[in-house]
């Protein structure tokens, strides 16, 4: 597997070490002048522009990154690469917000949603994403949602399973993109997470999760966001994605 690092935080530059993993591919985009959204279509197009040679001739590229955001041009990438993926989206959180039903304003819990079309304009147009329908993206263990996903994903296509239901026969055929949000963890076993959610599976159940859907030979693409704080002790963490 081909390892690409994406050391962002939506189109804030995270400090060395913030993501303490062995890359060989490191992004550096880019940034266009404009709004944040202009600035973040320049660092989805250098990911997509990365990820799409790496799965062309068959490998498996792991993209880490700072925020779910990212997703997006993973799964960019592989479409260029000629492939049509669906998309397990692993998170203590919906994502599917939009700028009208979203309170924070905070991006990355739209990510699952602008993956699967909204605002494109903004977003998927600005970096050549074919929108992912919702019908064929599974949303597994998201525990916390806001009332607007929640009346949101009661009539969505988007299935929602736990982990332990994760298998070759709960997801979508055909190729797949799997993206892990780390704070799906149980907040208590990984300390330091900008939005930890307690009464989440442990690191060995999801981990065990990616490696039935790794078994199947369908994984194109693996889309792992570490949305943390620094830290001066990074030895758990290191730890923690050397495993994926």
């Amino acid at each position: 597997m081909t390892t690409i690092l994406v050391p962002y935080h939506q189109d804030e530059r995270l400090a060395d070490g913030s993501i303490p993993v062995s890359a060989d591919i490191t992004v550096h985009p880019e940034f266009p002048d404009g709004d944040r959204w202009q600035r973040l279509s320049g660092l989805f197009e250098s990911v997509a522009a990365a990820v799409a040679p790496e799965v062309a001739p068959g490998r498996v590229p792991v993209v880490f990154s700072g925020d779910c955001l990212v997703a997006g041009a993973t799964v960019a990438g592989v479409q260029r690469a000629g492939g049509d993926p669906a998309v397990v989206w692993f998170d203590a959180h919906g994502d599917v917000h939009t700028l009208e039903s979203s309170t924070s304003g905070y991006l990355g819990g739209m990510a699952l949603r602008l993956l699967n079309g909204a605002h494109p304009d903004l977003y998927a147009d600005r970096f050549g994403l074919r929108p992912v329908p919702p019908g064929r993206s599974v949303l597994v263990d998201a525990r916390d949602l806001d009332p607007a996903e929640a009346e949101y994903l009661a009539s969505s296509p988007t299935r929602r399973i736990p982990v332990a239901s994760v298998t070759a026969d709960t997801v979508p055929p055909g190729p797949l993109v799997v993206h892990v949000d780390v704070d799906v963890i149980d907040a208590a076993e990984l300390p330091g997470l900008r939005f930890p959610v307690a009464g989440g599976p442990s690191t060995s159940e999801v981990l065990a999760a990616c490696d039935r859907l790794l078994a199947t030979g369908r994984v194109v693409a693996l889309d792992i966001a570490c949305p943390w704080w620094p830290t001066t002790d990074t030895q758990d963490r290191a730890r923690l994605l050397a495993r994926f």
